[in-house]
Formats: C-alpha cells, sequence, structure tokens
C-alpha cells in the first residue's frame, strides 16, 4: 500500500525587541518572577495596550525574509481562552487579517531543493508562566507581553527529516536578521507539528493531531515520525480518531494523547478594540526592506561561488553569523579560501563549544591568518601549526611567541636532517628490507621515526625525499 504524509508546522518566535509588545517593560528572559510587569501585562482596569513599533519592524524583516506578501492593512484579534497565566482571559493575536500571508522557505532534501509554503506570520503576544509544586501553582507573569509572531507552514512536508530541516532553516534565517535569539531551550523557538496521512489508494486520510510544544530539532524530528507509524497503523486497522492534540514524551519515545482538539470556534475570536489597524506603505515596506542583512541561503551560494567552496563545507560556515564573518575576514586577508575552510572545519570548530549560539574564538582574525601563512610558507609543519593553534586557544598569545617559545620552526637543511635518516635507517633495518620487498606502509613508519627524533620540526616532504634516496642506494 501506498501512503502520503501530511506535515505542517507551527512555529512560535519571541522577538529580541527591547520592550514588551504592548507596553514599555523590558523584554529580557528570566529574572526575579513578577519584576517586569505592569499594569498592561497585569490586565488591570484602564490599561491601554500600544503597538511597539519594533514588534511591527521585526514581524516584517522576518516576513520578507521568508519571501511574503505583506499586508498593507492588518488587525489585531482577541483570541478567548482560558489561560490561567494571561490575566486578562484572552490573547491579543491576528487571526482573518494577520501582517503577511503567501511565503515560502526552501529546503534542501534527499532530492533536491524543495519549497515549503507558509500560509500566515502573525504577530501577538505570549503568556505567562506557571510553576507546578506538589501541592500548589505560582504563577510568573515576567513573560506576559513578550512580542511573538506565529509563523503558519503549509502542509508541505513529507517526514520528521523534512520537518526537522525547515525548522533548522527557519531558525538560522530569523537568527541572520537578527529578529529573536531563537534559543529553544529558552522558549524563544516552540514548534507544533501537525500530522495526518493518506492512503493513496482510497484516498481515506487520517483526521490531523497536533503535537504540542516540541524543544528540540530532535523531538520534531522524532515526533513526526512516531505520528506517521501510527497514523499508518490506524488506516490498516481500519481505525481513526478524532483531532486531537498530544505531546512528546521523550523519555518513552512516543507521543501522549493530551485531549480533543479545539476547533476556531472554541475560541471566539473578536477584533480586539483597543489597538487600531496597522495600516503601511510600500515606503514604510522598501525602508524595513533595505534593512535586511545578506540571507543564509544567498550566503552560502556565495561562498560556493565566491570562494569555491563545496556546498557542505559552506552551509557549516554559514550557519551563523559569527562564523560567516570569522571566515571573510580571515579570506579577506588570505589567499587561500580553501585552506581557511579547512583549518577552520577541523581544527577550529573542535574547540569552540557552541559554534550556532555563540561562535567565539579567543583570538583575532588576524591572528589566525598570521598561523596560516607560518604554515603556507613551510617555516612551521602541518603538525606544529596544530599544536600552535591549540595554544592560541589556551593561552591567547601570539602566533610568533608560540614558534619561537617552543622552538617549533621547521627545519629543512639537508644535512641536519640527514643526520636523523641515517640514524634511523640504522636502527630499522627490518624495515629497508621491507620497502624493497614492496611494502610501502614501512616507508611511513620510518618518516615517522624522523620526526619524532627531530620532535616534529623535521620537513615531512623533505624526510621523505632523503629516506627513498638513501634507501635506493643500499
Amino acid at each position: 500500500m501506498s501512503y502520503k504524509t501530511i506535515v505542517g508546522l507551527e512555529i512560535h518566535v519571541e522577538l529580541s525587541t527591547v520592550t514588551k509588545a504592548f507596553c514599555s517593560c523590558e523584554n529580557t528572559f528570566g529574572g526575579e518572577p513578577n519584576t517586569r510587569v505592569c499594569p498592561v501585562c497585569l490586565a488591570l482596569p484602564g490599561a491601554m495596550p500600544v503597538l511597539n513599533e519594533n514588534v511591527l519592524n521585526y514581524t516584517l524583516m522576518a516576513a520578507l525574509a521568508l519571501n511574503c506578501t505583506i499586508n498593507k492593512e492588518s488587525k489585531f484579534d482577541r483570541k478567548n481562552y482560558f489561560y490561567p497565566d494571561l490575566t486578562k482571559g484572552f490573547q491579543i493575536t491576528q487571526n482573518d487579517r494577520p501582517i503577511a500571508v503567501e511565503g515560502h522557505l526552501t529546503i534542501d532534501t534527499d532530492n533536491g531543493p524543495k519549497d515549503i509554503g507558509i500560509y500566515q506570520i502573525q504577530m501577538e503576544e505570549d503568556t505567562g508562566k506557571s510553576l507546578h509544586g506538589d501541592n500548589e501553582t505560582l504563577i510568573d507573569y515576567n513573560r506576559c507581553g513578550v512580542p511573538l509572531i506565529e509563523i503558519v507552514s503549509k502542509p508541505d512536508m513529507a517526514s520528521g527529516k523534512e520537518g526537522r530541516a525547515f525548522l533548522e532553516n527557519l531558525r538560522n534565517t530569523l537568527k541572520f536578521i537578527g529578529v529573536s535569539d531563537v534559543k529553544m531551550e529558552e522558549g524563544s523557538l516552540r514548534c507544533d507539528v501537525n500530522v495526518n496521512v493518506k492512503d493513496e489508494l482510497t484516498g481515506k486520510k487520517t483526521a490531523v493531531t497536533e503535537v504540542k510544544n516540541l524543544n528540540s530539532f530532535r523531538a520534531v524530528e522524532k515526533a513526526i515520525d512516531f505520528e506517521v507509524a501510527r497514523h499508518i497503523a490506524l488506516l490498516e486497522n481500519g481505525e481513526d480518531e478524532l483531532r486531537t492534540t498530544r505531546r512528546w514524551d521523550d523519555v518513552n519515545g512516543q507521543t501522549v494523547l493530551m485531549r480533543v482538539k479545539y476547533t476556531q470556534a472554541d475560541y471566539r475570536f473578536q477584533p480586539e478594540g483597543d489597538l487600531v489597524p496597522v495600516v503601511i506603505d510600500d515606503a514604510y515596506i522598501e525602508t524595513i526592506r533595505a534593512q535586511l542583512p545578506e540571507l543564509p541561503a544567498d550566503k552560502k551560494a556565495r561562498f560556493i561561488s565566491a570562494y569555491n567552496l563545496s556546498e557542505y563545507d559552506a552551509a557549516v560556515l554559514t550557519s551563523s553569523v559569527q562564523l560567516a564573518e570569522f571566515f571573510e575576514s580571515v579570506a579577506a586577508k588570505f589567499d587561500d579560501a580553501n585552506m581557511v575552510s579547512n583549518w577552520i572545519m577541523t581544527e577550529v570548530l573542535r574547540r569552540v563549544e557552541d559554534t550556532e549560539d555563540n561562535f567565539e574564538v579567543p583570538f583575532e582574525a588576524d591572528d589566525f591568518v598570521e598561523l596560516l601563512n607560518f604554515v603556507k610558507s613551510g617555516k612551521i609543519n602541518n603538525n606544529a601549526g596544530k599544536k600552535v593553534l591549540r595554544e592560541m586557544f589556551e593561552s591567547k598569545a601570539k602566533p610568533a611567541d608560540i614558534i619561537e617559545d617552543k622552538g617549533l620552526l621547521q627545519v629543512s637543511d639537508d644535512s641536519a636532517i640527514g643526520v636523523w635518516v641515517d640514524e634511523v635507517l640504522k636502527d630499522n633495518p627490518q624495515s629497508i628490507e621491507d620497502i624493497k620487498g614492496g611494502k610501502d606502509r614501512a616507508m611511513g613508519f620510518l618518516v615517522g621515526q624522523v620526526m619524532k627524533k627531530s620532535k616534529g620540526k623535521a620537513n615531512p616532504g623533505l624526510v621523505n625525499k632523503l629516506l627513498q634516496e638513501k634507501i635506493q642506494k643500499m
């Protein structure tokens, strides 16, 4: 039997504005509970919300980066729902006239690039936070009114892998344009997935399942794949169920039923009468568009064409703004972009703990250029270069100082290396016989012995050359 998997995502992103969506309270993660609240956050009588202009600007930046059409007039609505951590009893959001519609984001799949459609992007506010104890629940309202955008994708994804790729690409894009820190562990990026399956022979579809509040890329992928398998089993057993909301149990690797899904009518949407419609014109939109930096996909394509990098290397180097800037600042002063890429991809990144969120190295780009020049000019060999880099991470010293202090300058003098070669050949007659017998691997052993004798300072190419010459004469 053949089944079609249908997956769509709803993603909530907290915007990194200085103040909240509708008041001047500080918009910062954490803090002493209930210290960042005001009458608007707490919905005290007479308190009136006022839209933070930067919320609009950041939302427009996200919408343009995701290729959306901007609605020149949008409005806010009240979504009525019992939120124990939102005192006014409704959420300010956008429903039938959101700020942006009909966008797309391209992901890489096993079958090539694929456009994933975006239905709409809407501005809204976050709720507070419930803290559950054994016998009580405490409420922290600091998060009330934190600005969100909700991004609703079309059901264009066909697997957990595609769902993960979309979310990772979206996260990368939003981080690049600087509208959110998109930290899933702090709730800045939260994802719900909607999954159902269609029997392509009979046309029968299962009811959509929504899995709420997934907080890691891995959980998104696994939850989708679990639900796809569960829905296929429902079809094969001739069963179905109502539209449900479930949660992901990471310990047991399965979704768990929470409730039958609410319908839109349950939310009793109504216009938000305390906020005027948002009206913008083309000039305003173009002003925002001009503020957009180069987007990750464009930067990746440029890295491939301008620096002749592989697609994989370009993807890694453009995975964060700071990493891409570091690469370009080094490549601008060093004439071998592939050597820069190779050293960053291997020796640098394996020493950086958090590449995606906070790529930082304890030295300047100029110091890294200096190190690469030492290696490329042959003044130090590759292994010595790695030692210098490790020391740069640990002591933050300059490459030239490290090389001088540790005596790492490469020895390229024939006579000096010849002495070490003669000693190694004298101590290893069996290896000489092996090489003469066609066992080429023995040469590598002898080179290693000479390098060891020279404490890593001998020029490996010269060592190899002298070994071959001397063995041929034996």
